[in-house]
């Protein structure tokens, strides 16, 4: 069982495609709230890494080729929100993903007593997420990142920061690959959005904008919800 002391702590859901800006948004409000970003990723490193029962669970499926369950991805969730430096709230980035997963998360929550405090959808635009993307790649030494359109070195193929002159781009960062992992979210997240918009509990932010007028969006709905 979590802790009952930690029973008004703020859950929250950030939703948007990639590109849309989540983990940057996410660290700022980590950082104006005192709230901890739980990536699905890194909770499975983690428990991995940390040899818990679910991430021991979690490792044998993924040695093994295999996609790590509902269940054992609640059970790594449990675990890491009884820790202590989730007391004063989490914003979930990557989970849940379907609308069965949305509620086994709220199975959870209600163990303690706890809810989705909001659901925020990032909304942007398709076509400028594909740009946004696929233009991005990063200087090999130091991870400075830069793009084709809105941020080019000073000097062509040398980085700024540190002058290096390898510069990588991801793989899957070309626009025909970025076009089907939009269709995929949309596919995956328009039931999610009911879902939420149907408890009461989802929120929308243009993200389309500057970073710092997303941000201030967000603090809104954020002090609104958690008040």
């Amino acid at each position: 069982m979590l802790d009952t002391a930690k029973t008004t702590a703020p859950v929250l859901i950030l939703l948007g495609p990639p590109g849309a800006g989540k983990g940057t948004q996410a660290r700022m409000l980590e950082e104006k709230f005192g709230l901890v970003q739980l990536s699905t990723g890194d909770l499975l490193r983690a428990a991995v890494a940390a040899g818990t029962e679910a991430g021991k669970a979690a490792k044998a499926v993924m040695e093994a080729g295999g996609l790590v369950s509902d269940e054992i991805v609640i059970a790594i969730l449990r675990d890491r929100l009884g820790d202590e430096d989730c007391a004063k709230g989490v914003i979930l980035d990557g989970f849940p993903r379907t609308t069965v997963q949305a509620e086994a998360l709220d199975g959870l929550l209600e163990e303690s007593g706890q809810k989705i405090n909001a659901a925020i959808s990032l909304e942007v635009e398709d076509a400028a997420m594909v740009t946004r993307i696929s233009g991005r790649y990063t200087c090999g030494s130091c991870g400075e990142g830069y793009h084709d359109t809105f941020k080019q070195p000073v000097k062509d193929g040398v980085c700024d920061k540190c002058g290096g002159t390898e510069m990588k781009r991801r793989a899957d960062d070309n626009a025909e690959t970025v076009a089907s992992r939009l269709e995929a979210y949309h596919a995956q997240t328009a039931p999610l959005i009911a879902y939420y918009q149907g408890k009461g509990s989802l929120q929308s932010v243009d993200a389309m904008g500057e970073i710092d007028r997303v941000a201030g969006a967000l603090r809104a709905i954020v002090e609104t919800a958690t008040a």
